[in-house]
C-alpha cells in the first residue's frame, strides 16, 4: 500500500507540471530550462548529502563509460524538458500529453528493434495502432504532431540510453545535470556580458522563486518514484504511469481550455485503445513469466 501511495504521489506531481510551468510562461523557455538544470542539480546534491550517499556519487563520477552514456542521456532529457516547457508556455499541453501517452509505445519499439527484447502480440498491436494514429494525424491535419513525437522520442531514447548504463535515479539525475551545468552557467554569463535582460535578475520575486523551485519539483517526484519502484510490481508501475498524461490532458481541456481540431480526438482515441492493449499485454507477459517461474520452482 505504501508503494502504491508513493507512485500515485510521484505521477500526480508529474501530471500537474503544466500548472507549475504555466506560471513561468512569460519567461523565455530556454531561461526556464537553464534554471531547471541548475536548481535540479542543487536539489539532488543536497538530498545526496542528507542521505549520506556521496561515496556512490563519487564512484559514479570516476566511471568514464558511465559518464559517456550519462552525457548523452543529459542531452536527451534537456531536450525533453525544453520542448515540454515551451509547449506549456504556448498553451499546447494537449500535444505534450499525447507525447507522454505515446512514450511507452516508443520505448516498446526501441526495446524490440535495438535490444531485441521479446514483445507480447498484444503489445505489437498497441504499437501498430500508435503508428496508425500518427499517420492519420498527418493525413487529417496535414502535419506531424512534432511536439508529441519529440517528447515521446526524446524520452524513449533517454530510457534506452539509461538502460545501457543502469544508474539509480537520484545519482543519475545529479550527474546528468552536473554534466550540462557548464552549458547552463555559460549561457547565463553570455547573457550578462551581452547585456541581455533575464527574468531571474529582473527583480521579479515570483519568477525568481519559481525558477529556484523548479529544481525541487523536479527532484521530489523522482525520489517518490524511486521509493515506489522498490516496493511495487512492474505491471502496477506501468499502469499508474498513465496518470501523468491523463492529468495533463484534463488540465489542458478543463483548466487551460485549450482548443484542438476535432480530428485530434481520433488520434487520442486510437492511442488510448493502444494503451489498453499495451497494459493488458504487459500484464499477460508478467503473468506468464510468474507461472513459468512457479513451474520451474523459482518461486
Amino acid at each position: 500500500m505504501q508503494g502504491l501511495l508513493l507512485a500515485l504521489a510521484a505521477y500526480t506531481i508529474w501530471g500537474c507540471f503544466p500548472l507549475f510551468f504555466n506560471l513561468l510562461s512569460q519567461v523565455p523557455s530556454f531561461e526556464v530550462l537553464v534554471h531547471r538544470i541548475i536548481w535540479s542539480f542543487v536539489a539532488t546534491t543536497i538530498v545526496i548529502l542528507m542521505l549520506r550517499r556521496l561515496s556512490t556519487l563519487t564512484t559514479l563520477l570516476r566511471d568514464k563509460r558511465a559518464l559517456g552514456w550519462l552525457m548523452l542521456s543529459s542531452l536527451l532529457i534537456a531536450t525533453n524538458w525544453l520542448i515540454f516547457i515551451w509547449a506549456v508556455s504556448q498553451q499546447r499541453v494537449l500535444e505534450s500529453s499525447l507525447g507522454y501517452f505515446m512514450t511507452p509505445l516508443v520505448s516498446l519499439f526501441l526495446g524490440r528493434i535495438i535490444l531485441k527484447e521479446s514483445m507480447h502480440p498484444l503489445q505489437a498491436i498497441a504499437g501498430a495502432l500508435a503508428a496508425v494514429a500518427v499517420l492519420l494525424e498527418l493525413i487529417m491535419l496535414g502535419k506531424l504532431p512534432w511536439i508529441s513525437l519529440t517528447l515521446a522520442l526524446s524520452f524513449g531514447f533517454y530510457g534506452l540510453v539509461r538502460k545501457q548504463q543502469p544508474v539509480d535515479s537520484l545519482n543519475g539525475l545529479t550527474v546528468e545535470t552536473l554534466l550540462i551545468l557548464p552549458l547552463a552557467l555559460g549561457w547565463i554569463l553570455w547573457q550578462l556580458q551581452t547585456g541581455r535582460s533575464m527574468a531571474f535578475f529582473s527583480g521579479n520575486t515570483l519568477s525568481t522563486s519559481l525558477m529556484i523551485m523548479s529544481g525541487i519539483v523536479t527532484a521530489v517526484p523522482l525520489l517518490l518514484f524511486a521509493a515506489a519502484a522498490k516496493r511495487l510490481d512492474l505491471s502496477v508501475v506501468g499502469f499508474i504511469m498513465y496518470l501523468n498524461p491523463t492529468l495533463q490532458f484534463l488540465i489542458a481541456v478543463f483548466i487551460f481550455n485549450e482548443s484542438y481540431p476535432p480530428q485530434r480526438l481520433i488520434t487520442f482515441i486510437l492511442i488510448w485503445i493502444a494503451m489498453g492493449f499495451f497494459l493488458y499485454g504487459l500484464w499477460q507477459s508478467r503473468k506468464s513469466t510468474k507461472m513459468r517461474d512457479i513451474s520451474e520452482g523459482k518461486i
